[in-house]
């Protein structure tokens, strides 16, 4: 094997990772879940007249719990169904 191609297939190798660790799911899903649990919070500590400015409900921890839930489906949805790894240059010639 030439050197030039033991450089290639670490490349492809980095841009596997790379795609894998910025899948847009992830990112999304992260940021649902901190936000979340920032909301959530905000929701459990909430004054009885936050409450009442919001009609009675408590939109904040609901909200809160909603963005939880979104996060957390689209990092399940990541485990599910991973990012395939790019085709190798062999399987790209044929």
């Amino acid at each position: 094997m030439s050197e030039y191609q033991h450089e290639v297939e670490e490349l492809e190798a980095k841009s596997a990772t790379a795609a894998r660790l910025f899948d847009i799911r992830r990112i999304i899903g992260g940021l649902f879940v901190v936000y979340g649990v920032i909301v959530t919070v905000a929701g459990i500590t909430a004054s009885s007249a936050d409450i009442k400015k919001a009609q009675g409900i408590n939109i904040n921890l609901w909200t809160g719990i909603g963005m939880l839930a979104l996060g957390l489906l689209f990092l399940l949805w990541l485990r599910l169904s991973p990012t395939p790894p790019p085709p190798s240059p062999d399987e790209q010639q044929k």
